[in-house]
């Protein structure tokens, strides 16, 4: 059902420090920061040849990522992006095969203008998923 990893998101306390150095100490083609209200991050994508790291950062207090970083100060890990070709069918077969969906169970627009559903870390060995329609 899962395709290719499409990013491995990482949670920061300074998004500018954090884009600086993907940019200047590892090389690596940065985007520009994107607001996305929805979901209550700004990201910046590091372009990888084969997938993208997702740096996020709140975007105000109420962010989800705010409370990931009051626990964890430095950042880290936030998620794995999986992309998946048709996003209510993978949602389906996901929910009969028992695992849990967050949010309203309906996909919304993530950052890359593509359908995005969220799933419980405690159905995958303590990691949040995401799925991506492509």
């Amino acid at each position: 059902m899962i395709g290719r990893l499409n990013h491995v998101a990482i949670v920061v306390p300074d998004l500018a420090a954090a884009s600086s150095t993907y940019q200047m100490i590892l090389g690596a083609n940065i985007s520009a920061p994107q607001n996305l209200p929805d979901h209550g991050v700004t990201v910046v994508f590091v372009n990888l040849p084969n997938t993208k790291i997702e740096l996020l950062h709140p975007l105000g207090p109420d962010s989800p990522v705010a409370k990931f970083l009051e626990k964890n100060p430095s950042g880290g890990m936030h998620h794995i992006c999986y992309e998946v070709e048709d996003i209510i069918v993978a949602r389906d077969k996901l929910v009969q095969s028992g695992a849990r969906v967050l949010g309203t169970g309906e996909p919304r627009i993530g950052a890359h203008g593509k359908p995005v559903l969220f799933l419980h870390p405690k159905d995958f060995c303590g990691t949040l998923i995401e799925i991506e329609q492509v």
